[in-house]
């Protein structure tokens, strides 16, 4: 069975990534045998809630890419703030 999951992902990563996309959304709700109705009525709430934050420029949006390097830790020029530039050795 491991080999088999192998091959398996193997050909998967060879799809087009909205076919990946789509496959993985498929193996993760296959994995929900029940639905926690507290949780989706909290997120539910939550996704209102950023929404309205929006709706009322109460938060400031930004593009996928800065998010990204955000995310990454990485500043708007590509570089980690952390990191010593070659420039001070």
């Amino acid at each position: 069975m491991k080999q088999d999951a192998a091959i398996i992902l193997m050909e998967a990563l060879k799809l087009p990534p909205e076919a990946r996309a789509a496959l993985a959304g498929t193996l993760l709700d296959s994995l929900d045998d029940m639905v926690d109705e507290d949780a989706e009525a909290a997120w539910q709430a939550e996704i209102l809630m950023r929404f309205q934050d929006v709706d009322k420029g109460r938060v400031r949006m930004v593009p996928w890419a800065e998010a990204r390097r955000q995310m990454a830790g990485l500043s708007s020029d590509g570089r980690n703030p952390g990191d010593v530039g070659s420039e001070t050795l």
